[in-house]
Protein backbone atom coordinates (compact mmCIF):
# COMPACT_ATOMS: atom_id res chain seq x y z
CA UNK A 1 0.00 0.00 0.00
CA UNK A 2 1.14 3.75 -0.85
CA UNK A 3 1.94 5.97 1.40
CA UNK A 4 1.20 8.88 -0.72
CA UNK A 5 -2.20 8.78 -3.01
CA UNK A 6 -2.20 10.55 -6.54
CA UNK A 7 -4.96 13.58 -6.21
CA UNK A 8 -4.84 14.74 -10.17
CA UNK A 9 -1.25 15.49 -9.45
CA UNK A 10 -0.89 16.44 -6.14
CA UNK A 11 0.40 13.63 -4.01
CA UNK A 12 -0.91 13.76 -0.87
CA UNK A 13 0.49 11.69 2.57
CA UNK A 14 -1.69 9.15 3.91
CA UNK A 15 -1.23 10.64 7.71
CA UNK A 16 -3.50 11.70 10.47
CA UNK A 17 -2.84 14.93 12.71
CA UNK A 18 -1.00 13.24 15.58
CA UNK A 19 0.86 11.20 12.54
CA UNK A 20 1.89 14.47 10.85
CA UNK A 21 2.75 16.31 14.13
CA UNK A 22 4.96 13.37 15.01
CA UNK A 23 6.73 13.59 11.30
CA UNK A 24 7.14 17.37 12.33
CA UNK A 25 8.73 16.67 15.43
CA UNK A 26 11.20 14.50 14.11
CA UNK A 27 12.38 17.72 11.29
CA UNK A 28 12.77 19.85 14.09
CA UNK A 29 14.44 17.63 16.71
CA UNK A 30 16.82 16.36 13.77
CA UNK A 31 17.58 20.17 12.72
CA UNK A 32 19.15 19.16 9.48
CA UNK A 33 17.16 20.96 6.99
CA UNK A 34 14.57 23.19 5.81
CA UNK A 35 11.31 21.54 5.93
CA UNK A 36 7.61 22.74 4.14
CA UNK A 37 4.60 21.93 5.57
CA UNK A 38 1.26 21.99 3.08
CA UNK A 39 -1.93 21.80 4.05
CA UNK A 40 -3.85 21.59 0.79
CA UNK A 41 -7.95 21.33 0.52
CA UNK A 42 -9.77 20.70 -2.44
CA UNK A 43 -9.44 24.40 -3.67
CA UNK A 44 -5.59 24.41 -3.57
CA UNK A 45 -5.47 20.99 -5.69
CA UNK A 46 -7.46 22.18 -7.58
CA UNK A 47 -4.93 25.33 -8.43
CA UNK A 48 -2.23 22.45 -8.36
CA UNK A 49 -4.20 20.85 -11.37
CA UNK A 50 -3.86 23.86 -13.67
CA UNK A 51 -0.45 25.27 -12.52
CA UNK A 52 2.38 22.81 -13.06
CA UNK A 53 4.68 25.15 -11.47
CA UNK A 54 2.32 25.38 -8.41
CA UNK A 55 1.77 21.74 -8.49
CA UNK A 56 5.75 20.74 -8.38
CA UNK A 57 6.20 23.06 -5.18
CA UNK A 58 3.01 21.22 -3.79
CA UNK A 59 4.93 18.06 -4.47
CA UNK A 60 8.54 19.54 -3.70
CA UNK A 61 7.22 19.40 0.62
CA UNK A 62 8.38 17.39 3.26
CA UNK A 63 4.79 16.54 4.25
CA UNK A 64 1.52 17.29 2.15
CA UNK A 65 -1.67 16.47 4.38
CA UNK A 66 -4.98 16.46 3.56
CA UNK A 67 -6.89 19.58 4.60
CA UNK A 68 -10.67 18.84 3.53
CA UNK A 69 -13.13 15.95 3.43
CA UNK A 70 -12.92 16.95 -0.16
CA UNK A 71 -9.80 15.06 -0.44
CA UNK A 72 -10.36 12.46 1.93
CA UNK A 73 -13.78 11.39 -0.67
CA UNK A 74 -11.13 11.83 -3.71
CA UNK A 75 -8.47 9.40 -2.15
CA UNK A 76 -11.16 6.69 -2.01
CA UNK A 77 -12.41 7.88 -5.51
CA UNK A 78 -9.04 6.60 -6.63
CA UNK A 79 -8.99 3.46 -5.06
CA UNK A 80 -5.59 4.33 -2.36
CA UNK A 81 -7.92 6.05 0.46
CA UNK A 82 -6.44 8.36 3.65
CA UNK A 83 -8.28 7.53 6.87
CA UNK A 84 -9.63 10.91 7.89
CA UNK A 85 -8.71 14.55 7.60
CA UNK A 86 -5.32 16.14 8.88
CA UNK A 87 -6.39 20.37 9.01
CA UNK A 88 -3.97 22.60 9.16
CA UNK A 89 -4.90 24.18 12.76
CA UNK A 90 -5.16 20.15 14.40
CA UNK A 91 -1.82 19.67 13.14
CA UNK A 92 -0.59 22.99 13.92
CA UNK A 93 -2.01 22.55 17.63
CA UNK A 94 -0.93 19.34 17.91
CA UNK A 95 2.36 20.18 17.00
CA UNK A 96 2.59 23.13 19.45
CA UNK A 97 1.79 20.65 22.38
CA UNK A 98 4.75 18.78 21.78
CA UNK A 99 6.72 21.38 21.25
CA UNK A 100 5.87 22.79 24.15
CA UNK A 101 7.02 19.50 26.51
CA UNK A 102 10.80 20.37 25.12
CA UNK A 103 10.34 24.32 25.17
CA UNK A 104 10.68 24.93 21.59
CA UNK A 105 10.14 28.33 19.78
CA UNK A 106 7.69 29.34 17.08
CA UNK A 107 7.72 32.61 14.97
CA UNK A 108 4.32 33.65 13.47
CA UNK A 109 4.32 35.01 10.36
CA UNK A 110 0.73 36.47 8.82
CA UNK A 111 -2.99 38.22 8.68
CA UNK A 112 -3.24 41.61 9.71
CA UNK A 113 -0.97 43.68 12.02
CA UNK A 114 -1.49 43.03 15.40
CA UNK A 115 -2.69 39.59 15.11
CA UNK A 116 0.51 37.65 15.36
CA UNK A 117 1.14 39.49 18.46
CA UNK A 118 -2.43 38.21 20.02
CA UNK A 119 -2.00 35.04 18.67
CA UNK A 120 1.45 34.15 20.37
CA UNK A 121 -0.43 35.67 23.79
CA UNK A 122 -2.60 33.24 23.52
CA UNK A 123 -0.79 30.06 22.24
CA UNK A 124 2.03 30.88 25.27
CA UNK A 125 -0.93 30.69 27.57
CA UNK A 126 -2.31 27.53 26.48
CA UNK A 127 1.03 25.65 25.66
CA UNK A 128 2.87 26.52 28.47
CA UNK A 129 6.57 26.22 27.47
CA UNK A 130 6.64 27.50 24.13
CA UNK A 131 8.68 30.81 23.38
CA UNK A 132 7.62 32.67 20.80
CA UNK A 133 10.65 33.54 18.65
CA UNK A 134 9.41 36.58 16.43
CA UNK A 135 5.86 38.14 14.55
CA UNK A 136 5.88 39.72 11.45
CA UNK A 137 2.18 40.94 9.53
CA UNK A 138 1.44 39.35 6.08
CA UNK A 139 1.15 43.32 4.60
CA UNK A 140 5.39 43.41 3.47
CA UNK A 141 7.17 45.21 0.29
CA UNK A 142 10.16 44.16 -0.90
CA UNK A 143 12.47 46.09 1.30
CA UNK A 144 9.95 44.53 4.54
CA UNK A 145 10.40 41.00 3.19
CA UNK A 146 14.35 41.16 3.58
CA UNK A 147 13.45 42.07 7.04
CA UNK A 148 11.10 39.71 7.97
CA UNK A 149 13.62 37.07 6.38
CA UNK A 150 16.54 38.51 8.61
CA UNK A 151 14.25 38.51 11.71
CA UNK A 152 14.18 34.63 11.26
CA UNK A 153 17.46 33.79 10.75
CA UNK A 154 18.35 35.80 13.98
CA UNK A 155 15.74 34.23 15.72
CA UNK A 156 16.27 30.44 14.13
CA UNK A 157 13.09 29.48 15.38
CA UNK A 158 11.92 25.64 15.70
CA UNK A 159 8.78 25.95 13.75
CA UNK A 160 7.25 28.71 11.82
CA UNK A 161 3.90 29.45 10.89
CA UNK A 162 3.38 31.43 7.46
CA UNK A 163 -0.21 32.68 7.10
CA UNK A 164 -0.35 34.12 3.95
CA UNK A 165 -3.66 32.40 2.52
CA UNK A 166 -2.60 29.89 -0.39
CA UNK A 167 -0.68 29.87 -3.00
CA UNK A 168 1.02 32.65 -1.83
CA UNK A 169 2.17 31.00 1.23
CA UNK A 170 3.60 27.86 -0.13
CA UNK A 171 5.05 30.33 -3.14
CA UNK A 172 6.91 31.89 -0.40
CA UNK A 173 8.45 29.23 1.37
CA UNK A 174 9.55 27.62 -1.71
CA UNK A 175 10.97 30.66 -2.80
CA UNK A 176 13.22 31.72 0.52
CA UNK A 177 13.30 28.05 1.63
CA UNK A 178 17.02 28.22 0.67
CA UNK A 179 18.09 31.45 2.89
CA UNK A 180 15.90 30.52 5.64
CA UNK A 181 17.35 28.35 8.81
CA UNK A 182 16.56 25.34 9.22
CA UNK A 183 13.38 24.89 10.99
CA UNK A 184 9.59 23.15 9.76
CA UNK A 185 7.78 25.97 7.62
CA UNK A 186 3.82 25.50 7.74
CA UNK A 187 1.79 27.01 5.41
CA UNK A 188 -1.64 27.03 7.33
CA UNK A 189 -3.80 30.11 5.87
CA UNK A 190 -6.08 31.57 8.37
CA UNK A 191 -4.83 30.04 11.11
CA UNK A 192 -3.25 32.79 13.28
CA UNK A 193 -6.75 34.42 13.11
CA UNK A 194 -8.61 31.19 15.03
CA UNK A 195 -4.95 31.56 17.29
CA UNK A 196 -5.82 35.36 18.39
CA UNK A 197 -9.41 34.31 18.67
CA UNK A 198 -10.35 37.30 15.88
CA UNK A 199 -12.00 34.60 13.86
CA UNK A 200 -14.06 31.81 15.21
CA UNK A 201 -13.67 28.36 13.82
CA UNK A 202 -16.65 26.33 12.75
CA UNK A 203 -18.59 24.28 15.61
CA UNK A 204 -17.27 20.48 16.54
CA UNK A 205 -20.49 19.30 14.65
CA UNK A 206 -19.30 20.92 11.85
CA UNK A 207 -15.38 20.26 11.31
CA UNK A 208 -16.45 16.58 12.83
CA UNK A 209 -18.29 16.15 9.69
CA UNK A 210 -15.99 17.57 7.43
CA UNK A 211 -18.43 20.39 6.76
CA UNK A 212 -16.47 23.10 7.81
CA UNK A 213 -16.91 25.06 4.35
CA UNK A 214 -20.61 25.24 4.91
CA UNK A 215 -20.23 27.01 8.19
CA UNK A 216 -17.90 29.19 6.53
CA UNK A 217 -20.00 30.02 3.86
CA UNK A 218 -22.95 30.61 5.91
CA UNK A 219 -20.53 33.26 8.09
CA UNK A 220 -19.23 34.63 4.51
CA UNK A 221 -21.97 34.23 2.03
CA UNK A 222 -19.39 36.14 -0.55
CA UNK A 223 -17.06 32.68 -0.22
CA UNK A 224 -19.37 31.06 -2.72
CA UNK A 225 -17.76 31.86 -6.15
CA UNK A 226 -14.65 30.32 -4.58
CA UNK A 227 -17.03 27.32 -3.23
CA UNK A 228 -17.96 26.27 -6.75
CA UNK A 229 -14.07 24.39 -6.79
CA UNK A 230 -15.76 22.08 -4.70
CA UNK A 231 -18.06 20.37 -7.78
CA UNK A 232 -15.49 20.95 -10.21
CA UNK A 233 -12.71 19.03 -7.75
CA UNK A 234 -15.61 16.44 -7.45
CA UNK A 235 -16.18 16.16 -11.38
CA UNK A 236 -12.52 16.35 -12.02
CA UNK A 237 -11.49 13.65 -9.69
CA UNK A 238 -14.65 11.32 -11.08
CA UNK A 239 -13.53 11.92 -14.91
CA UNK A 240 -10.19 12.04 -14.88
CA UNK A 241 -8.86 10.97 -11.10
CA UNK A 242 -7.59 7.41 -11.91
CA UNK A 243 -6.14 8.22 -14.58
CA UNK A 244 -3.39 9.26 -12.11
CA UNK A 245 -0.75 6.48 -11.23
CA UNK A 246 -0.68 5.49 -7.43
CA UNK A 247 2.85 4.76 -6.15
CA UNK A 248 3.06 1.14 -4.92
Amino acid sequence: MSFKVNILGVKVDKVNVNEAADIIMEYIKAKDKPASVFTPNSEIIMMGYRDEEFRDILNSSELLTADGIGVVYASKIVKNPISERAAGYDIACATLERLAKIGGSVYLFGSKPGVAELAGKNITEKYQGIKIAGYSDGYFNEEKEKTIITNIQRSNPDLVFVCLGAPKQEKWIASHKNELPNAVYMGIGGSLDVFAGTVKRAPEFFTKHGIEWLYRLCKQPSRFVRMLELPRFGFKVLLKGRKFPQEK
